[in-house]
């Protein structure tokens, strides 16, 4: 395993001397609590509205901790349906990340995401490289047979060793489609049970970064040493899950919060603190006037154009609520579905326009159909909404959103989104549906003339 005392921007900052520790708000050396503040950070998908307000909650904890600081960033930076990003080829992706490194050491698990904008995903690693960011990956390019980054690495921060490692979604199906035929990805539990023990040392602060999502991670969690930090992501969920010292975590998307997981040493259990991203809180300085001025250059009319219109701002969670049943009464169906990471941000209250309403409902889809008897509507039901306090033991990962129907009936019509219909097993949990398409309908102006 490659042992890394820092990435080299970070190193050469920290070489510069005491001068440089006021500025950044890092306490003495000797006042430091023994530990270390773990950052946690994954699936932001080029969300402008709160990324300068993130930046400066990292800033801010990273200046006012007790104990040195790593960035975890959990994949997913970048998201090719933001028309910026794409249009500016990721400028201020790329400057948040450059900014992480300035801050403090960084450490980047490699998402489905991550070649959205560029189909060579060793050009992100390159350039991620570049800035000072430690990239860690199990994908191995199958142009060369080699791993596109190292799997594991261990740091020296603060005098105590971290050592990290890292494991992505085989789904090869959620990477672009371009970049398919680059990618050779291990099945996580088959690839963490092989490695691991090779990978994650002994005597010293233990993590896992795994961007394979929830099922996959529940077959890796009972092969972990106690007192592992474990990090999921992929799935865009909120979570903290306890297995003796061990936690496993999710800590959102889309910007809309950051985790701190504080650990004291070895094998210690860690301490999960949420942080919740206040849009209207000064952005750092860093990202604001970038922002600003890249959202100016490349946003057109008709991405500011309204779409449609809201009473009151909604959620992610409200908003896929919303869509699912704008799914249902558009086709007269007894109940709707649609997936939830079909959705980004939330929706703003007043004129939606179409730059908003794509960060929030982020794919285009067919709209399908199937009838069913209410024992199995029931048995889907009870695996659908799993936002909120959701039993550990009954989630899927990505899930679907659902519209419920009213009154009790022995057959019902059920209404989704064709890749949900596709996905079945993984989505409804059984293979036995019978679908059929609705003509001319497709998901994005169906919801829109529910907003209307």
């Amino acid at each position: 395993m490659p042992e890394i005392t820092i990435a080299r921007r970070t190193a050469l900052k920290l070489l510069a001397g005491a001068s440089l520790l006021p500025i950044v708000g890092r306490p003495a050396l000797a006042d430091t609590a023994p530990g270390i503040d773990f950052i946690v950070i994954a699936d932001l998908h080029s969300a402008y509205d709160h990324l300068g307000q993130l930046l400066a909650a990292i800033e801010n904890h990273v200046a006012t901790a007790s104990r040195p600081c790593v960035v975890l960033f959990n994949g997913d930076l970048l998201e090719v349906g933001n028309a910026v990003a794409k249009r500016s080829n990721g400028a201020i992706d790329w400057a948040f990340l450059e900014a992480l490194a300035d801050i403090a050491p960084t450490v980047f698990n490699l998402g489905n995401h991550e070649p959205d904008l560029d189909p060579d995903l060793a050009h992100f690693v390159t350039r991620a490289g570049d800035l000072g960011i430690t990239v860690l990956t199990n994908i191995v390019d199958a142009r060369t047979g080699a791993g596109y980054a190292p799997a594991s690495a261990s740091l020296e921060v603060g005098g105590q060793r971290v050592t990290i490692a890292a494991c992505a979604t085989d789904n090869l199906f959620t990477y672009p489609k371009p970049t398919r035929p680059q990618l050779s990805i291990p099945k996580p539990a088959e690839w963490a049970a092989a490695n691991l023990p090779g990978l994650l040392g002994t005597g010293g602060i233990n993590v896992l970064l795994s961007h394979a999502g929830v099922v996959a991670d529940k077959a890796i969690l009972p092969l972990l040493a106690d007192g592992t930090l474990f990090v999921g992501g992929h799935d865009h969920l909120n979570l903290v899950h306890a297995e003796g010292n061990t936690r496993y975590l999710h800590t959102g998307s889309w910007s809309e919060a950051l985790t701190v997981a504080s650990v004291a040493g070895p094998g210690a259990a860690a301490e999960i603190r949420r942080i919740d991203i206040d849009p209207a809180a000064p952005a750092s300085d860093r990202l604001a006037g970038l922002i600003a001025d890249v959202l100016a250059e490349h946003l057109t009319k008709d991405d500011l154009a309204p779409v449609g219109h809201t009473d009151a701002a909604r959620s992610a969670d409200e908003a896929g609520l919303f869509a699912a049943a704008s799914l249902a009464a558009a086709v007269g169906a007894d109940a709707g579905f649609i997936g939830h990471t079909t959705f980004g941000a939330g929706l703003p209250a007043g004129p939606v326009s179409r730059y908003a309403f794509d960060a929030c409902v982020r794919f285009e889809g067919k709209l399908m159909t199937a009838e069913v008897d209410a024992a199995t509507l029931a048995a889907i039901l009870a695996r659908c909404n799993q936002f909120g306090d959701f039993p550990f033991a009954a989630r899927t990962g990505d899930y679907l959103y659902a519209a419920k129907p009213n009154g009790d009936r022995a057959h019902y019509r059920l209404v989704c989104n064709d890749w949900a219909a596709t996905n079945q097993r993984a989505y409804f949990g059984r293979d036995d549906l019978a679908f059929t398409e609705v003509p001319d309908r497709k998901v994005k102006a169906t919801v829109i003339a529910a907003l209307g």
